[in-house]
């Protein structure tokens, strides 16, 4: 599957950036020249425009949609209620609308369990999490040494015990952190695969293929529940009755 995004400025003309319709078929046009290809499977929103009528975005997508250049439109870093907007808006154009939504989620990051995981699950969305590894906090890091990224260390530093606790917890099971982290993602209803980053091929063929393969029973989602709590469940019963 081929995706890229749209949504970035392209230079200083106000139409040149975000979601206005023209900047939507543009950069889907220059998107295709640059990686020399007739579509695009899914072509996701960055980021929310809340300058963009959903009309306007709408009309772009389906043109692109009716042109052949793209299959399917996805979204990235929208809160719950912009998923169920943008979806409305779809369906009252008898468009298919969001079939995705690439959101923050790892065990250190689980704010998108309160709306925006149940917004997905109630209009079919897949879930594609990035920095499941929370940049690399997740990985089995140990004590970071100084050729660590110094934001990272200080991430490490700030959750050190936590994370301490979730590496003793991975030991105990046999398995490697990076592993584990990919595999709870994995465990979590309406999650289609994270967003994983290896740098060498030992790295994609140890915790990230093991990650499909690894099942973690009750006690271990408890534990690790237990070492990252989330919020709680999703709202409002995550904080009101």
């Amino acid at each position: 599957m081929l995706a890229t995004k749209v949504f970035g400025p392209m230079s200083d003309w106000p139409n040149d950036g975000l979601l206005s319709a023209r900047h939507i078929r543009d950069a889907c046009d220059a998107s295709l020249q640059r990686m020399q290809t007739d579509h695009i499977d899914l072509y996701q929103m960055h980021h929310v425009d809340r300058g963009a009528p959903w009309d306007e975005v709408w009309q772009a997508m389906q043109t692109l949609v009716d042109q052949g250049k793209i299959l399917y439109v996805g979204s990235s870093n929208f809160a719950g209620w912009h998923i169920a907007q943008a979806n409305e808006a779809a369906k009252s154009r008898h468009f298919l609308g969001l079939v995705s939504e690439q959101s923050l989620y790892n065990l250190a990051a689980r704010t998108v369990e309160l709306e925006v995981l149940p917004a997905c699950r109630a209009y079919g969305l897949g879930v594609i999490p990035w920095s499941p590894l929370a940049g690399g906090m997740l990985g089995g890091m140990g004590a970071p040494d100084t050729a660590r990224r110094k934001n990272v260390q200080a991430r490490y530093e700030s959750k050190r015990s936590q994370l301490e606790q979730y590496e003793k917890l991975c030991a105990d099971l046999g398995e490697e952190p990076a592993a584990v982290a990919l595999a709870w993602l994995l465990h979590q209803k309406g999650v289609t695969g994270p967003i994983i980053g290896p740098r060498t091929l030992e790295q994609l063929e140890g915790a990230s293929l093991r990650a499909v393969d690894l099942k973690l029973d009750d006690d271990s989602l408890k534990a690790l529940d237990d070492i990252f709590p989330g919020p709680g469940g999703p709202a409002p019963e995550a904080y009101a009755w």
